[in-house]
């Protein structure tokens, strides 16, 4: 196990223990990985990048994880990480819904432009709306989809891409948290992959994206 790993457990056992502190230690230890993947998943999600700083998502997903600690005490750090993932993928598929679509803030918003007082060309206001120049609603939709489609696999699936992609754990980890041999793990892997490819459609390309983020 992990020197992070062994951590979790640790204060996951404070948690049982009735030590409310414990709350605010997983999330400090969570927080890498959480700012991590928030900033892997918002990769593509130029729309949303348009609203949203990186900061602001990660700290709705910790609050969506504290409030779910509060509810339920995870079992062990295999638990945790599921718990997580779970947290960090409504919070980006909340927030795309928000913004894609023909009804989106993101598709009927009014750029402000202003004077460049170098040029006198006309510009963006806000900084954050140069980056609406590279939106792609598609590009938005098929990453909803896809965390959309990872939600609905089946358990041990799921549980394989949770580790792997949400988490970031390697093929040997994820093994030995879910008690299995890594030849197993790929074959779980392989198998969520190609439920997914044949949801997306074999040409998405958010897919592959996703498949290079996890080891």
């Amino acid at each position: 196990m992990g020197q992070h790993t062994e951590r979790i457990a640790y204060d996951l056992d404070r948690l049982r223990e009735g030590d409310a502190r414990a709350i605010n230690d997983l999330l400090e230890h969570a927080s890498s990985r959480l700012m991590h993947l928030t900033r892997k998943m918002l990769h593509g999600f130029s729309g949303v990048k348009r609203w949203e700083q990186t900061d602001d998502v990660f700290q709705n997903a910790c609050m969506r994880l504290a409030r779910a600690l509060s509810d339920q005490t995870p079992s062990d750090p295999r638990h945790f990480y599921r718990l997580a993932a779970v947290q960090i993928r409504r919070e980006l598929i909340d927030m795309a819904r928000r913004y894609r679509g023909p009804l989106g803030i993101g598709a009927n918003h009014a750029t402000v432009l202003g004077v460049s007082s170098k040029n006198g060309e006309e510009t963006p206001s806000n900084p954050l709306d140069v980056g609406g120049q590279t939106h792609d609603p598609r590009k938005l939709n098929d990453w909803t989809e896809l965390h959309e489609h990872v939600a609905a696999l089946p358990d041990k699936e799921r549980e394989c891409v949770d580790l792997l992609l949400y988490n970031g754990l390697s093929q040997r980890e994820a093994a030995e948290l879910m008690g299995v041999d890594e030849r197993t793990i790929k074959r779980y892997w392989q198998k969520a992959r190609l439920q997914l490819h044949k949801l997306l459609g074999s040409d998405s390309a958010v897919l592959d994206e996703a498949a290079n983020e996890a080891k």
